[in-house]
């Protein structure tokens, strides 16, 4: 292995190019996610309250999905760099086949288990009709959105960022545009933010596929035995991958467990603040999209020094973005809690989560940045380990505690001060599997030096 690096300034072009397609793409995602959160806020509190406690199952389908990207991200790229371009193509005819049979599969779980969860959760029995309205759709919706994504991973791992990312914007802005005519106009209430996404998620395929099969980035001539060696291959990394992405799933069914217990409104504000996260946080999703393909190319090109200058600058200015964003959320909080919502409950919940949760973003975002390193560096058991830490030694043990010590408004703090503990935890743990890593690189290269 060699040591190659390159200079900074290339490293800080690189990552911008890379990135800044998924940024908008990601900004345009989280913006009808919260166009969608205002108006149904616009119904009342039980339908935000029934996409409050979607929130976790989002989260579980999401972790399938994510996980099996990452997968598709790292051994696509590492194909095509090995120049096997007709094992990459079978990678994506693989990824497609078990991406939408598995969700699937796991839509038709969770509507049939609708009732055990809201229960599991918490929930009120009476809330189960409106429950029921949302998630037929709203699980339709979620198969959809996963085979745009995986379509949008496999433009990743061939380095393309802007056709997945003009794409978002363009179904996103659609959605937005469809949401009132669906929810208001057409009088579909609740049921109708789904559907709005079933058909701007429909119309991004239609894009998205096209494009991928033109270009022959994915081919459905599979033999059992391709089919079987593909299949490892994806779950080798695809499980430990998974399992990192259904820690924050499992956690949000605790943490959501913890909120019903102040009642109704509480569980409504929980949900539209778990909502802005996801909106305050893109640049960090975008960030672990972007990154991966390019540390994946510096890992197998032993260019350890180029992966430790990239993550730095990541880190950094992830740090003082975040700091910015909880600052505006700080002195926006008024403002945007009577946006969110016209009930007054619920409202002042979400205005002290808007005073404390977000001082922890760039803490949450350095450990997100970990994992996806570490996932892209072919150390996913690493990455595992620092979703569970983050979860189940920082996390959930301080939300409990600040909801023991001090109720709702404990818990929120239990939150903040779990996050800054994740974000230290993780860069310790990425440290030192990045040391271990140039020590065993080092053995490879005196190896063959001396043969």
């Amino acid at each position: 292995m060699t040591t190659n690096t390159c200079p900074p300034v290339s490293l800080s072009r690189a990552l911008f190019q890379m990135t800044w397609p998924m940024l908008f793409g990601v900004l345009s995602l989280m913006s009808f996610q919260l166009a969608d959160s205002i108006f149904i806020g616009q119904l009342g509190v039980d339908p935000l309250a029934a996409v409050g406690f979607t929130v976790p199952m989002y989260q579980l389908i999401i972790g399938v999905q994510v996980g099996l990207g990452i997968a598709t991200t790292a051994l696509i790229s590492k194909a095509l760099g090995q120049k096997q371009t007709d094992h990459a193509k079978q990678l994506g005819g693989v990824v497609i086949i078990i991406g939408a049979t598995s969700i699937a599969l796991l839509c038709l779980l969770l509507w049939f288990l609708r009732a055990p969860i809201l229960n599991m959760l918490g929930g009120e029995p009476s809330l189960l009709p409106t429950l029921s309205i949302y998630w037929m759709p709203w699980l339709a919706s979620a198969w959809v959105g996963a085979m745009l994504y995986f379509g949008y991973s496999l433009c990743r791992a061939h380095g393309n960022t802007m056709l997945p990312g003009i794409t978002m914007v363009f179904t996103s802005l659609l959605n937005i545009a469809l949401d009132p005519l669906f929810i208001f106009v057409f009088d579909w209430g609740l049921a109708g933010a789904p559907y709005a996404t079933i058909t701007s998620f429909s119309l991004g395929c239609l894009i998205i596929y096209p494009k991928i099969i033109s270009r022959q980035w994915l081919a459905f001539n599979i033999t059992p035995d391709s089919m079987f060696s593909s299949t490892k291959q994806l779950g080798g990394i695809t499980g430990p991958a998974m399992l990192s992405q259904f820690m924050p799933s499992l956690s949000s069914m605790f943490a959501t467990s913890l909120v019903a217990v102040y009642g109704t409104s509480a569980v409504a504000a929980w949900g539209l603040g778990t909502r802005l996260e996801f909106f305050s946080i893109v640049i960090v999703l975008a960030l672990t999209m972007s990154m991966p393909p390019m540390v994946g190319r510096y890992w197998g090109a032993g260019d350890l020094e180029s992966i430790r200058q990239l993550v730095k600058l990541a880190v950094k200015f992830v740090l003082l973005w975040q700091l910015a964003i909880a600052v505006i959320w700080l002195l926006l909080s008024d403002s945007i809690s009577g946006l969110m919502t016209t009930d007054l409950s619920v409202a002042a919940v979400l205005k002290n989560y808007l005073l404390s949760v977000p001082l922890s973003y760039g803490a949450l975002g350095i450990c997100m940045i970990m994992v996806s390193v570490c996932n892209a560096m072919g150390l996913p058991m690493r990455a595992l380990v620092i979703s569970c830490l983050r979860l189940f030694l920082c996390y959930l043990p301080l939300l409990w505690l600040g909801s023991k010590l001090d109720g709702l408004d404990g818990l929120m703090s239990g939150a903040m001060v779990g996050n800054l503990a994740a974000g230290l935890m993780a860069w310790v743990v990425y440290q030192k599997g990045l040391k271990k890593a140039v020590k065993r690189h080092q053995t490879v290269d005196a190896s063959i030096t001396l043969s």
